[in-house]
């Protein structure tokens, strides 16, 4: 009984250390180095109907944030900033940074829900990618950032004010609020990041 006990005890440890291991994975380490790269080989669709997958944006520094077309307020504040920050970068954006949006409304954001919204906040910039896919690759998408989207039972959607600035390598560079972070920060956090050579 002892020896099966522990055994249990053994297993139950190693698959919590597991967990502990996989959820620090986009995340920083104790040591404030990023540990594995955010970007999943997840398939989604840009604003355009192009297939992008996640891990082909590695190269460039990407700032992401995860928005829904029919958010009422926090996601047009943070495309908003984004766009400001996409006019202070100026011809990086595209050559030397990508900006992506993923969309964690997947049941009704296609890509010319994306296309449309873009548009509409002068966002529909070279270099910035409206994502969306199916509710399976949002999944797998937003889980490469340690994050999950939260559908209510009405089919609403629960924000994520998260903004994350990804190193050419794939990893986490800074983590944001994206309703409090000023664009002027994020530009200064990539510029830092382009002169260290895109990485972490």
């Amino acid at each position: 009984m002892t020896t099966h006990f522990n055994l249990r005890s053994t297993i139950i440890a190693v698959a919590i250390t597991a967990i502990m291991l996989a959820v620090a994975g986009c995340h920083r380490g104790s040591e404030g180095a990023a540990t594995a790269s955010c970007l999943t080989d997840t398939k989604l669709v840009d604003q355009n109907g192009n297939t992008v997958a996640l891990t082909s944006l590695k190269g460039k520094p990407i700032v992401v944030d995860f928005i829904y077309t029919s958010c009422p307020g926090p996601c047009l504040m943070e495309t908003a900033k984004l766009a400001n920050v996409a006019l202070r970068l100026g011809n990086d954006l595209g050559s030397k940074v990508t900006i992506v949006s993923i969309s964690v409304d997947p049941e009704h954001d296609g890509p010319k829900q994306l296309l449309d919204y873009s548009r509409q906040q002068g966002a529909d910039e070279k270099g910035w990618y409206f994502l969306t896919g199916g509710p399976g690759d949002i999944d797998r998408a937003l889980a490469g950032f340690k994050l999950s989207r939260q559908v209510e039972p009405d089919g609403s959607v629960g924000h994520l004010v998260d903004m994350m600035l990804i190193g050419a390598d794939g990893r986490l560079v800074r983590e944001y609020n994206g309703e409090i972070v000023k664009a002027q920060d994020i530009v200064d956090d990539v510029r830092k990041t382009l002169n260290k050579g895109g990485a972490a």
